[in-house]
């Protein structure tokens, strides 16, 4: 089964960061919202992984030691590992490789977009994140 990795930044107000991907009909989910991150190549670890994927996607240097698991889930076309970082990065500076934008999402936000913006999946495992991980909101 395929392995893909996620991350989900987290700054000071309890948002997180979504990137709106390229609108090209030859891809998936395009214009659709989507957390960073991508597969796993092999001989690969998922943290190796998301550090390489942060790296291409955003030019952003991760430390290891301060990138979190939250969960692995199982879907029906692979298996994820999503992590999660604290970070209040200035997105309007990230010269972003891929995708059309970032932008903060609030809890609020995520709910209120419609399941099909979201892409691979990740509406769920969004909300998981924010009601285990950031209870005191």
């Amino acid at each position: 089964m395929k392995k893909g990795t996620s991350i989900l930044f987290v700054n000071s107000h309890n948002q997180i960061i979504l990137c709106l991907r390229d609108d090209k009909p030859t891809i998936q989910y395009p214009n659709c919202w989507d957390i960073l991150g991508g597969n796993v190549e092999q001989d690969e670890t998922p943290k190796q992984s998301i550090i390489r994927e942060i790296k291409e996607e955003l030019d952003v240097e991760l430390d290891p030691r301060e990138v979190k698991l939250f969960n692995v889930y199982k879907l029906p076309d692979r298996k994820e590992y999503t992590f999660w970082k604290k970070a209040d990065l200035d997105i309007e500076n990230i010269q972003l490789h891929e995708g059309q934008c970032l932008k903060w999402f609030s809890e609020d936000e995520v709910r209120n977009t419609p399941d099909e913006e979201i892409a691979f999946h990740f509406k769920p495992i969004i909300l998981d994140f924010f009601n285990k991980t950031l209870p005191n909101k």
